[in-house]
């Protein structure tokens, strides 16, 4: 999308964007409008809001800065419109979610900062300032851009070129030690690149892999990492900003072991991938130590870091899984417990087509399969309390899966043949 000079600032006018929301979102922006105004408070909407609307696209979010104390305001935002408040004082952050009936809807608001670097990788020492300092610590030109919310300032705030970065579709670190400051930076970038349909600027590329060399991924933590993963995971494409990251080194960097992006490629064909399924698409070519490796370095939650075994797990298994797709039974056993999002993946991913269709097969029938028989219905037919109630269910839901039993009258007959046989254990 292109601007002219004379139509940037018409596009972004307070009216125009308030035409724009409504419910929450809505009061929200009028409230800070009113304070802004007459409250003699300086507020800006900020950042990715107005990059977005710069662009024609919707607004997601209400971002603000305050030349003031932001967490001041946001309780007295809470009050007037009956949110719940949340407080970051070391930064000067808050979030405000209405409740009611304009639940869904928040604000982030920030009190305009500066901040300093102590290390590469170190959370950054803030300080008040004003929404220039404010601006200048932000990751990418493109994103130091701010409205100001009182009508006596009417011009986007633009120290550092944003406005034609956006008109140029490029992403621009605002210095060349903005990788350095904070790697997590690198797959921002790309999120941004890929989302937007921009390119990164040679020079920012260059930035990036200088930062790269430097080993600088390194100096940031597992969790904070896992976190920006996340992002990219719950984007709407996450498969281009995964392969272009894979293209520059990003999750070389990260973890050795993650230089393909093959598997993810093919996951991005499916209709129904979802986030875990592309992080298992990610994995996929993974041993099961460099899967141990990846688990420990991004500090995986329980759920994931099995989502992260299983896909490993059952890519190595494909002969074995191949040998029992042709009975029913054998290939539920052999999927017992596996993560489903793995499952999922596999049935995209497995080389041997037998093996695809077992898995979609499963999917979509096997899992869902039970004894229609219960553990009391057993009990009361006779078998003894214990072990055994466990094993006839077993073996029942086994019998149902390949085709030896279709009714409950089928299962009772069964099971007191084998209760007349012996066949259960005490």
């Amino acid at each position: 999308m292109s601007f002219t000079p004379s139509s940037r600032h018409e596009l972004l006018s307070l009216e125009q964007v308030s035409k724009g929301l409504s419910g929450g979102r809505l009061a929200i922006f009028e409230s800070l409008r009113k304070r802004s105004s007459k409250g003699g408070l300086p507020c800006y909407l900020v950042g990715g809001p107005v990059r977005d609307l710069l662009l024609g696209l919707p607004l997601r979010d209400l971002d603000v800065a305050v030349e003031g104390d932001a967490t001041a305001l946001a309780a007295d935002l809470a009050q007037e419109l009956g949110g719940k408040l949340t407080t970051h004082r070391r930064f000067g952050t808050a979030t405000v979610k209405l409740a009611g009936k304009l639940a869904g809807d928040h604000v982030d608001l920030v009190t305009a900062r500066k901040e300093v670097y102590s290390r590469p990788g170190a959370l950054p020492k803030v300080s008040p300032g004003s929404i220039i300092d404010d601006l200048a610590r932000r990751d990418f030109s493109i994103n130091a851009v701010a409205l100001p919310l009182s009508p006596a300032q009417t011009a986007v705030v633009d120290p550092h070129g944003g406005v034609d970065d956006i008109e140029r579709c490029i992403v621009r670190a605002l210095h060349e030690d903005s990788f350095i400051d904070d790697p997590t930076r690198m797959l921002r970038a790309v999120r941004y690149e890929q989302r937007l349909g921009f390119r990164l600027e040679d020079s920012t590329v260059a930035d990036l892999r200088q930062a790269l060399a430097s080993g600088a991924v390194a100096t940031v933590s597992g969790d904070r990492w896992r976190h920006e993963l996340d992002r990219v995971l719950d984007e709407a494409h996450p498969s281009d900003v995964l392969v272009r990251a894979v293209e520059l080194g990003i999750l070389a960097a990260l973890h050795s072991g993650l230089t393909r992006s093959d598997a993810v490629t093919h996951i991005s064909a499916s209709p129904n991938a979802s986030p875990n399924i592309y992080l298992a698409g990610l994995v996929y070519p993974l041993t099961p130590v460099q899967g141990e490796e990846l688990i420990g370095r991004l500090r995986l939650p329980k759920q994931r870091a099995k989502l992260v075994r299983d896909t490993v797990c059952l890519r190595e298994s494909q002969r074995k899984l191949k040998e029992s797709v042709a009975t029913a039974s054998k290939l539920v056993a052999s999927l017992d417990g596996a993560d489903h999002d793995a499952v999922r993946a596999m049935a995209i991913l497995a080389d041997d087509r037998q093996v695809r269709q077992g898995l979609d097969w499963y999917i979509a029938e096997l899992r869902k399969v039970v004894p229609q028989l219960t553990g009391d219905d057993l009990l009361a037919m006779g078998v003894p309390q214990g072990a055994g109630v466990g094993e006839i269910l077993g073996r029942l839901l086994d019998a149902r899966l390949d085709g030896l039993v279709e009714t409950v009258s089928d299962e009772r007959t069964m099971v007191g043949e084998w209760i007349a046989n012996g066949q259960t254990v005490g």
